[in-house]
């Protein structure tokens, strides 16, 4: 809570001291875990907590991130866009499409220089931002676990890879249109609003066209490695400190920092500096989701403890007294906490606990698919969905809205982002419950 409301209030009321000491912030609120965890557990479990959650979800987690924003960083659409509300919508709606097949992190920071770049001359294009982190940082990954990281959790610990596609399809689908329309309708609004009226001529000279064409092929190559992984289980590990880190995950990891070698070595520096690209948004996120994670050690125990946690009164309003589940609450209960904790190990915590409380030792992921689909469409729904409810809900947000801060777009304060979220989204979730949960 101390690291989450420092992101929220200590870059509205010191705004300079944030960006010199946001890391610094976020390792002294891991070290106020550590310290007192260290003195009442031991060194041994301190460090088997810390690198079980640095190796085996941290570091693959950013790794990813860092291939991605490479890769997306060497592609430059070039040519002319008009900042209209047609094109805009246009935009937003090809992120949508495309963050399910090359990531929500790929699709966004493909598309967010282009779209600030069409929208450079408008004076009213925060609403612009926001509609973006909604779609392609979040709700267009839905359909592949591809797009978003609770879904390649879930088939990781297996789940078949159409499933998403199959089940989460039509509420995609019902979420993007709608939204789609109101973004349409908000941004007509702010565009008729202009102080100094402009016209953009949509028959330019300047034709669309995509340099650095190297990466597509990359993008490909982490598709492939990242299907790999979940295809191939290999028996083979090494041990760290109790942590048993699996050969094909180690693989996959080196294949995509290699990846991301090739695009940074082969990659014409000009098209990174044409796009403005800089260290800065990954940094960000590294360094305060490196406390995120570090921090979020007890509150995911407290969880992944059930009925003998201090959330027990919390987590029986998932099952009626006669011992069914109640979708309902999965989906509010994962997306509440997905928005304000990472969305993906919340995803897995219900996962487990939506098996486990019915199954015993039965294998999970086939119970949930054959035999309560309903409960996984409701889990996966709340973490992919309310990812887009804060900032810290999905890594793509905070990585869209410091590039957009650097693009000198002012950006809703963590607290005002919040706010401008739930009146759009929270009616959008309702509508999703009632109709397909």
């Amino acid at each position: 809570m101390g690291l989450l409301l420092s992101i929220a209030i200590i870059p509205l009321l010191a705004p300079v001291f944030w960006h010199r000491n946001y890391g610094k912030i976020s390792g002294a609120w891991s070290l106020s875990f550590i310290v007192p965890f260290l003195y009442h557990y031991g060194v041994t479990e301190t460090i088997y907590q810390i690198l079980h959650i640095l190796l085996l979800d941290y570091i693959p987690f950013i790794i990813l991130l860092l291939t991605l924003f490479i890769i997306s960083g060497g592609i430059r659409l070039k040519g002319y866009l008009a900042g209209t509300p047609l094109v805009n919508t246009l935009l937003i709606m090809i992120g949508t499409i495309l963050s399910s097949w090359m990531g929500t992190t790929g699709s966004a920071m493909l598309l967010i220089r282009p779209i600030l770049r069409a929208n450079k001359p408008r004076r009213y294009k925060v609403h612009i931002i926001i509609f973006f982190i909604f779609l392609v940082a979040n709700i267009g990954g839905s359909l592949t676990p591809l797009g978003d990281p609770p879904l390649f959790l879930g088939y990781l610990n297996g789940i078949s890879f159409f499933w998403t596609t199959k089940f989460l399809f039509y509420p995609m689908l019902f979420a993007s249109i709608l939204l789609l329309i109101v973004f349409y309708l908000i941004d007509s609004y702010y565009y008729q609003k202009e102080e100094n009226q402009f016209e953009f001529s949509l028959s330019n000279d300047d034709p669309l066209r995509f340099d650095g064409k190297i990466n597509f092929i990359l993008l490909l190559c982490i598709i492939f490695s990242i299907l790999l992984s979940g295809l191939w289980k290999s028996s083979y590990y090494i041990t760290i400190m109790n942590v048993h880190l699996h050969f094909h995950n180690i693989i996959r990891d080196i294949v995509l920092l290699t990846l991301a070698y090739i695009s940074w070595k082969f990659t014409n520096p000009i098209i990174r500096n044409q796009n403005g690209f800089t260290w800065v948004p990954i940094q960000e996120v590294s360094k305060l989701f490196a406390g995120i994670f570090i921090t979020i050690i007890p509150a995911i125990a407290i969880l992944n403890a059930g009925e003998n946690g201090v959330f027990k009164g919390i987590l029986t309003v998932l099952q009626d007294q006669n011992g069914n589940n109640l979708n309902s609450s999965y989906f509010w209960l994962t997306g509440i906490l997905s928005a304000f904790l990472d969305n993906a190990p919340t995803y897995l915590v219900f996962f487990n606990l939506a098996g486990i409380s019915t199954l015993g030792g039965m294998e999970v992921a086939k119970y949930l698919m054959y035999e309560i689909p309903e409960t996984l469409l409701a889990i996966s729904l709340g973490a992919v969905f309310m990812g887009a409810m804060t900032y810290i809900g999905n890594a793509p947000n905070f990585m869209i809205k410091s590039i957009a801060e650097e693009n000198k777009v002012r950006m809703p304060s963590f607290f005002g982002y919040l706010l401008l979220s739930s009146v759009i989204l929270i009616p959008v979730f309702i509508l999703v419950n009632l109709i397909f949960i």
